[in-house]
């Protein structure tokens, strides 16, 4: 079964945040996503207060730049999400935009370096491990949590070139994509996480799954089209074919299944910038879009 989401993108207002959350939460929307995108909102704290706010949705952080965290306060943040909300926070890392890490004296001369070493560190806190770590990032001497999740949590990774997508197969538990990744891209994607796992030793019988999720730029009523199209120009992705929807609910189904029989285990559903009606949006999603997608 496919997983379906919806993004709340945080060029809307923090205090926006309480009416979309418990509104996916009382429609049955799976998953709700939640950006740290600089310098907008946080992502920890966001995620905190809608899982507070809500009972049983998911809520996904996507995703967390490592270069703003010391691996160990990630950590920390990550496994008190997880005690307190068991089962429903989703967590990815990734390298960041690197113009933003600059802005902020933290862009790492290597990033897949960085990243690398955060996962391995992050993964082993959270299972309860004690690390002692000299790496050319990561630096941690003899730390371990006093109140680790109850039970192994998965890291996810953002990744997108084909080394960061391999790094997510060796050293991550899942994959996020980015709206820029049309069907033959996760495809591609799964391949290359594949590849990585193998070289990892991560494959083969027995090995956990590795679930990737993908997100798809949705716009629907009468001006969906227009404001689609907008927004792909803008990213500098007009000329890219197969990316995004616009149209009703079984338009939109399809797109959805044409990721999902590439690869995507969970898509979600990510909304125009200018987006007029984000309740509107998730309403949508969860109670037209969702019974069309197997």
């Amino acid at each position: 079964m496919t997983a379906l989401g919806a993004v709340f993108r945080p060029q809307l207002a923090p205090e926006r945040l309480r009416s979309v959350a418990r509104l996916a939460d009382e429609t049955g929307l799976e998953e709700l996503w939640l950006w740290e995108d600089c310098f907008r909102e946080g992502g920890i704290s966001t995620a905190a207060a809608a899982l507070a706010w809500t009972e049983r949705v998911r809520i996904g952080i996507g995703l967390l730049p490592v270069p703003l965290r010391n691996v160990a306060i990630a950590a920390m943040e990550a496994a008190t999400l997880y005690r307190l909300f068991p089962g429903r926070p989703i967590l990815a890392v990734g390298h960041g935009v690197q113009d933003w890490m600059a802005q902020v004296g933290a862009q790492a001369e290597s990033p897949m370096t960085l990243l690398r070493e955060h996962l391995v560190a992050l993964r082993a806190l959270l299972n309860g491990e004690r690390v002692t770590t000299e790496g050319r990032y990561v630096r941690l001497d003899d730390v371990a949590l006093d109140w680790p999740p109850a039970q192994p949590v998965p890291v996810i990774a953002g990744a997108t070139g084909p080394r960061s997508l391999r790094l997510a197969g060796e050293a991550a538990d899942g994959t996020l994509l980015t709206a820029s990744t049309p069907p033959e891209g996760v495809r591609r994607a799964r391949q290359l996480i594949e590849e990585g796992r193998e070289s990892a030793g991560r494959s083969g019988p027995g090995a956990e799954p590795h679930p990737v999720v993908v997100y798809l730029l949705t716009a629907t009523g009468p001006d969906g089209a227009a404001r689609l199209k907008a927004e792909l120009a803008a990213e500098g992705l007009g000329s890219v074919p197969d990316l995004g929807v616009a149209g009703d609910a079984g338009t939109v189904a399809k797109a959805v299944q044409r990721l999902a029989d590439a690869g995507a285990d969970t898509v979600v559903l990510q909304p125009t910038g200018d987006e007029p009606d984000p309740e509107g949006f998730v309403r949508f999603a969860a109670e037209e879009v969702r019974p069309l997608v197997p």
